[in-house]
Protein backbone atom coordinates (compact mmCIF):
# COMPACT_ATOMS: atom_id res chain seq x y z
CA UNK A 1 0.00 0.00 0.00
CA UNK A 2 2.84 2.34 0.50
CA UNK A 3 3.66 2.17 -3.22
CA UNK A 4 0.07 3.03 -4.16
CA UNK A 5 0.02 5.91 -1.66
CA UNK A 6 3.35 7.17 -2.94
CA UNK A 7 2.12 6.99 -6.55
CA UNK A 8 -1.09 8.85 -5.67
CA UNK A 9 0.87 11.54 -3.85
CA UNK A 10 3.27 11.84 -6.79
CA UNK A 11 0.36 12.24 -9.22
CA UNK A 12 -1.21 14.85 -6.95
CA UNK A 13 2.10 16.72 -6.69
CA UNK A 14 2.46 16.62 -10.46
CA UNK A 15 -1.06 18.07 -10.88
CA UNK A 16 -0.34 20.85 -8.39
CA UNK A 17 2.97 21.62 -10.10
CA UNK A 18 1.26 21.74 -13.49
CA UNK A 19 -1.32 24.23 -12.15
CA UNK A 20 1.40 26.38 -10.59
CA UNK A 21 3.42 26.39 -13.82
CA UNK A 22 0.31 27.25 -15.85
CA UNK A 23 -0.42 30.21 -13.58
CA UNK A 24 3.21 31.36 -13.75
CA UNK A 25 3.15 31.14 -17.55
CA UNK A 26 -0.05 33.19 -17.59
CA UNK A 27 1.49 35.80 -15.27
CA UNK A 28 4.66 36.01 -17.37
CA UNK A 29 2.58 36.49 -20.51
CA UNK A 30 0.67 39.30 -18.80
CA UNK A 31 3.93 40.98 -17.82
CA UNK A 32 5.19 40.68 -21.40
CA UNK A 33 2.00 42.36 -22.65
CA UNK A 34 2.19 45.16 -20.05
CA UNK A 35 4.20 47.37 -22.39
CA UNK A 36 1.63 46.93 -25.15
CA UNK A 37 -1.16 48.89 -23.45
CA UNK A 38 -1.32 51.44 -26.27
CA UNK A 39 -2.93 50.42 -29.53
CA UNK A 40 -1.42 51.54 -32.81
CA UNK A 41 2.05 51.85 -34.17
CA UNK A 42 4.65 53.56 -32.02
CA UNK A 43 7.30 55.71 -33.60
CA UNK A 44 10.94 54.79 -33.72
CA UNK A 45 13.56 57.00 -32.09
CA UNK A 46 14.58 58.33 -35.50
CA UNK A 47 11.06 59.60 -36.18
CA UNK A 48 11.11 61.47 -32.87
CA UNK A 49 14.43 63.06 -33.85
CA UNK A 50 12.89 64.15 -37.17
CA UNK A 51 9.92 65.63 -35.30
CA UNK A 52 12.26 67.49 -32.93
CA UNK A 53 14.16 68.90 -35.91
CA UNK A 54 10.86 69.95 -37.49
CA UNK A 55 9.86 71.70 -34.29
CA UNK A 56 13.23 73.47 -34.21
CA UNK A 57 12.64 74.70 -37.77
CA UNK A 58 9.18 75.99 -36.81
CA UNK A 59 10.71 77.78 -33.82
CA UNK A 60 13.31 79.37 -36.10
CA UNK A 61 10.51 80.56 -38.39
CA UNK A 62 8.71 82.07 -35.39
CA UNK A 63 11.86 83.94 -34.38
CA UNK A 64 12.32 85.13 -37.96
CA UNK A 65 8.71 86.35 -38.04
CA UNK A 66 9.27 88.31 -34.82
CA UNK A 67 11.86 90.41 -36.68
CA UNK A 68 9.40 91.03 -39.52
CA UNK A 69 6.50 92.49 -37.51
CA UNK A 70 6.35 95.73 -39.52
CA UNK A 71 6.63 93.94 -42.87
CA UNK A 72 3.85 91.42 -42.14
CA UNK A 73 1.31 93.82 -40.63
CA UNK A 74 -1.99 92.06 -39.93
CA UNK A 75 -0.61 88.65 -40.94
CA UNK A 76 1.87 88.56 -38.07
CA UNK A 77 -0.44 87.29 -35.31
CA UNK A 78 -2.35 84.70 -37.38
CA UNK A 79 0.95 83.27 -38.67
CA UNK A 80 2.35 82.96 -35.14
CA UNK A 81 -0.88 81.40 -33.85
CA UNK A 82 -0.89 78.88 -36.71
CA UNK A 83 2.70 77.87 -36.02
CA UNK A 84 1.89 77.63 -32.32
CA UNK A 85 -0.98 75.26 -33.07
CA UNK A 86 1.22 73.01 -35.17
CA UNK A 87 3.84 72.84 -32.43
CA UNK A 88 1.26 72.26 -29.70
CA UNK A 89 -0.48 69.40 -31.50
CA UNK A 90 2.85 67.80 -32.42
CA UNK A 91 4.19 67.86 -28.87
CA UNK A 92 0.93 66.73 -27.28
CA UNK A 93 0.26 63.98 -29.81
CA UNK A 94 3.69 62.44 -30.13
CA UNK A 95 6.06 63.46 -27.34
CA UNK A 96 3.33 63.10 -24.71
CA UNK A 97 2.00 59.98 -26.51
CA UNK A 98 -1.59 61.19 -26.40
CA UNK A 99 -2.08 59.94 -29.94
CA UNK A 100 -1.81 56.43 -28.53
CA UNK A 101 -3.84 57.10 -25.37
CA UNK A 102 -7.51 57.39 -24.58
CA UNK A 103 -9.20 60.11 -26.66
CA UNK A 104 -10.52 61.76 -23.48
CA UNK A 105 -6.99 62.84 -22.53
CA UNK A 106 -6.44 64.36 -25.98
CA UNK A 107 -9.77 66.15 -25.77
CA UNK A 108 -8.82 67.70 -22.42
CA UNK A 109 -5.59 69.08 -23.88
CA UNK A 110 -7.30 70.39 -27.01
CA UNK A 111 -10.03 72.06 -24.98
CA UNK A 112 -7.33 73.64 -22.82
CA UNK A 113 -5.65 75.04 -25.92
CA UNK A 114 -8.95 76.42 -27.21
CA UNK A 115 -9.66 78.05 -23.87
CA UNK A 116 -6.16 79.58 -23.69
CA UNK A 117 -6.40 81.02 -27.22
CA UNK A 118 -9.88 82.36 -26.53
CA UNK A 119 -8.77 84.09 -23.31
CA UNK A 120 -5.71 85.49 -25.10
CA UNK A 121 -7.82 86.84 -27.96
CA UNK A 122 -10.31 88.42 -25.51
CA UNK A 123 -7.40 90.09 -23.71
CA UNK A 124 -6.07 91.42 -27.02
CA UNK A 125 -9.50 92.80 -27.98
CA UNK A 126 -9.90 94.32 -24.51
CA UNK A 127 -6.67 96.25 -24.85
CA UNK A 128 -7.61 97.24 -28.43
CA UNK A 129 -4.57 95.47 -29.89
CA UNK A 130 -6.19 95.10 -33.31
CA UNK A 131 -7.19 98.79 -33.54
CA UNK A 132 -3.59 100.00 -33.63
Amino acid sequence: MTDATTDAEALEDDAVNAKVHARLDHAEAAIDRAGEDHPGDHWSDLKFVYLALGLAVITAIEVLLSYMVDDLGALFLPLLLGLMLVKFFSVVSYFMHLKFDNRLFSLMFYLGLGLAVTVYMIALFTFKFFNA
